[in-house]
């Protein structure tokens, strides 16, 4: 079973996390989609455990049980991990982050080489007004519709972001599923059933369950200048996207392991946006783990 504490960062916020995996491991960070909560997937947690690995997530600022923290940038989570890393003792550590963690995972080697043995991007999104990318192309009807009103009545945008969280608190599976309609390809509608239905239903309705402003942070943040280019990444880094993702689209990933030196990109044909939080993570663990 996952255990669970909060911390105190630097500047007074407090940080829920969980941890689970082999307590005494090397230890890996995990970091969350938008919208999320930082709860471990259990078969994650088998895994982890029969590597040896000590798994850590964290309810990213304003999700869940964290404090919010109203203008963060994507650079500043890995101030975030660091502290959280600094409070439990942990010098070198892994990480990836998933969907709106993967450019969180990517600052974290940009911005912490000293202590990230290795960081893997899966179904993340690339900067936008990236050199050379259409970042809205591919991208499911409701994604691009909510980034366009973002930029162009962002007042708006914020009314219906918190009407739309207030509304998922209270969502069930089947209205969740609905609800992602335009933004499920057949392979992630046959990956959203059973257990990772079930878990992916979990953290995203706990995450808004106190409000709006960890997923209106978050989506401001993708929207700005990240604070570091990714093209300074010097860290091993693997890059992990599917070709069938309507969430973030498969040119997000191109770019991304394009500009990364030394990036190890598993570009799949068939694979979406959720299939692979169930099939690289294993192997990320193994790749991770093989780091220290």
């Amino acid at each position: 079973m996952a255990a669970e504490r909060d911390v105190r960062v630097g500047d007074g916020r407090r940080l829920r996390l969980t941890e689970g995996g082999a307590a005494s491991g090397p230890a890996v960070f995990v970091l969350h989609g938008s919208p999320g909560m930082g709860d471990l997937y259990e078969p994650h947690v088998r895994d982890a455990r029969a590597r040896r690995v000590r798994l850590i997530g964290h309810d990213r600022s304003g999700y869940g049980d964290s404090t919010p923290h109203p203008g963060r940038s994507i650079a500043d989570e890995s101030a975030d991990v660091a502290a959280i890393a600094d409070e439990l003792g942990i010098d070198r550590f892994g990480v990836w982050g998933f969907s709106g963690g993967g450019a969180l995972a990517l600052a974290c080697a940009a911005q912490l080489p000293k202590r990230v043995v290795g960081a893997a991007c899966i179904s993340g999104l690339a900067p936008r007004g990236a050199d050379g990318l259409d970042w809205l192309a591919g991208m499911g009807e409701s994604n691009v519709e909510e980034f366009r009103q973002l930029l162009e009545d962002r007042p708006a945008w914020e009314r219906k972001t918190t009407e739309e969280c207030a509304a998922l608190a209270s969502a069930d599976l089947a209205q969740l599923t609905s609800s992602m309609s335009t933004l499920l390809s057949e392979v992630d509608r046959a990956a959203f059933q059973g257990d990772l239905g079930r878990y992916f239903h979990g953290i995203m309705t706990g995450g808004v369950r106190h409000g709006s402003d960890g997923y209106r942070d978050d989506s401001l943040a993708q929207m700005q200048p990240w604070g570091f280019d990714v093209q300074s990444i010097r860290v091993p880094t693997q890059i992990w996207h599917g070709a069938q993702d309507r969430f973030v689209p498969y040119t997000h990933g191109q770019w991304l392991a394009a500009r990364i030196a030394g990036a190890e990109a598993h570009l799949l044909p068939v694979e979406g946006h959720i299939t692979l939080y169930e099939h690289a993570v294993p192997q990320v663990h193994a790749w991770l783990a093989a780091r220290f």
